[in-house]
């Protein structure tokens, strides 16, 4: 964990509606439900469709756990984007009763 990039909370990150929310989960993982209005590019694309973000917004990257949306954040970071990233992800946002679509 690097600690240039901002770790959000599901409160924190719900508050932030000027943001992109941007699901890096596989498509598969969709099913389990994702946060309303957020963008899907599956880490293992992001490289080739980060020009799909609006580089004037900010990015909060989300994934199942942590992990991917970290590794997509630091990448980000690199391409001179402001972002942060959901700490716990999907599984944290879930447990908190937040909605999903």
């Amino acid at each position: 964990m690097n600690p240039q990039i901002p770790q959000l909370t599901p409160a924190q990150a719900a508050d932030r509606t000027e943001a992109v929310l941007l699901d890096v989960r596989e498509a598969s993982e969709l099913a389990d439900g994702r946060i309303a209005g957020s963008t899907h590019i599956p880490l293992g694309q992001l490289s080739a469709r980060a020009f799909e973000l609006d580089r004037s917004r900010p990015v909060i990257t989300v994934c199942r756990s942590g992990g991917r949306s970290s590794q997509a954040a630091q990448f980000l970071a690199g391409q001179g984007y402001d972002v942060a990233d959901l700490d716990g992800g999907m599984t944290q946002w879930l447990a908190e009763g937040r909605p999903t679509v």
